[in-house]
């Protein structure tokens, strides 16, 4: 017990240290907790033991909070609104970010499994580092940002179709089996989502309470109790957690994202260290390559999907680049996919270390590429803004 305590105090100091760092150099602490955990696991400079039950619990609520959290950005009428307004950009974008992860994995070898858990890996951006990112650079307000979050929904909402697809698959369930749980998934889904829009605001008050450690009991207690039912349901627990947060909405979502916050950013720090430390750094390096190859196509990939999307409703060419390259982080939810995927079993142990080094590469680059796309888009603005305007017709 004491060498776990001491363990476990050196790794939330060690957090501690690279979230401030991170902040220092204005970038997602993703990368850094990844890293922190490949220094200290399986293979690392000096592998810690005797913390693998704590970490599995304490990975397994991060991504709960995560989601829970994710949720609660959205009420159950703007995600169908979103849908509704955006599905054509995001068939685009699931399209030309899906494909490429699949077909590496599947040139590679790593078969069905391999293709559907690397296409999700470089399907979804980092909501939470888009976020921030579009946060810190002052731009909520441009023309262009809701059309980066209408595509963050429609991602999301994929998510929620695809995490249950993911679980069946993994869990080497038959062709009927997977469907069987997929349609469970779906119906749970709908009814999650009927239900939200019809009691949404007796849900909310429900949960609601003046008392702060009243509230967060609830809320906690009724996150893992939905994530556990969902998951005893064959839907994936991170997609129940989602799903509890849509249905929670007004001023007990605000209040709810506020309480959460510290939770959440503590279990899922926690989430990315093992991760890091379930992976050892000596595979990375012969991925390393494919990692770099795979982070510029789907780099393109994510600025063509947003480049389109804001072209139709009419932004221009500025604004169109910076949307695209806000869409360029991965982050979280890649971990999570990955994660799941390792710890089945059921893919190649050389994914780890790719979803590693991929979303590495993004996690850092994505946010310069954001910060710094304006910048280069100036000199074209100044020659628009020097043209000479069309005569006037008599």
């Amino acid at each position: 017990m004491s060498l776990v305590l001491i363990e476990l105090g050196v790794i939330f100091l060690g957090l501690g240290l690279l979230g401030r760092l991170a902040a220092r150099f204005g970038m997602s602490p993703v990368p850094l907790y990844l890293l922190g955990g490949l220094l200290f696991g399986n293979g690392g400079a000096i592998p810690l033991v005797g913390i693998e039950e704590f970490g599995v619990i304490t990975s397994e609520i991060g991504v709960i909070l995560l989601l829970l959290m994710l949720g609660l950005e959205y009420s159950a009428r703007e995600l169908v609104t979103g849908l509704k307004r955006s599905w054509l950009a995001g068939l685009m974008d699931l399209v030309l970010n899906f494909t490429p992860g699949a077909a590496l994995a599947i040139i590679l070898g790593w078969g069905f499994t391999g293709a559907l858990v690397m296409g999700g890996v470089t399907y979804i951006s980092s909501s939470g580092i888009v976020a921030k990112v579009l946060s810190d650079l002052g731009r909520l307000g441009n023309r262009e940002t809701p059309v980066v979050l209408s595509v963050l929904v429609l991602e999301d909402l994929v998510m929620a179709v695809y995490l249950p697809i993911l679980t069946a698959t993994l869990a080497g369930l038959s062709f009927f089996g997977g469907l069987r749980a997929v349609g469970i998934a779906l119906l749970v889904i709908t009814l999650v989502l009927l239900v939200a829009l019809r009691f949404g605001p007796q849900i909310s008050r429900l949960i609601h309470s003046n008392d702060r450690e009243n509230f967060l009991l609830k809320l906690i207690g009724a996150a893992l109790f939905v994530a556990g039912v969902a998951s005893a349901l064959q839907v994936s627990a991170a997609v129940g957690a989602f799903l509890l947060g849509i249905a929670i909405s007004g001023s007990t979502a605000h209040s709810a994202a506020k309480v959460l916050e510290p939770l959440r950013d503590l279990f899922a720090a926690m989430f990315f260290v093992l991760f890091g430390l379930n992976t050892d750094p000596r595979t990375i390096p012969p991925v390393l390559l494919l990692a770099v190859l795979l982070a510029i196509v789907t780099s393109l990939t994510k600025v063509a999907t947003g480049v389109w999307a804001a072209k139709r409703v009419g932004i221009g060419l500025p604004g169109q680049l910076r949307a695209g390259a806000a869409l360029i982080a991965r982050g979280e939810f890649s971990i999570v996919i990955a994660g799941l995927a390792v710890a089945s079993g059921a893919v190649n142990e050389k994914l780890a270390a790719l979803a590693t080094a991929y979303v590495l590469l993004l996690a850092v680059f994505g946010p310069i590429a954001t910060r710094f796309v304006e910048p280069l888009t100036r000199p074209w603005v100044a020659r628009q803004q020097r043209k000479p305007a069309p005569p006037v017709m008599p």
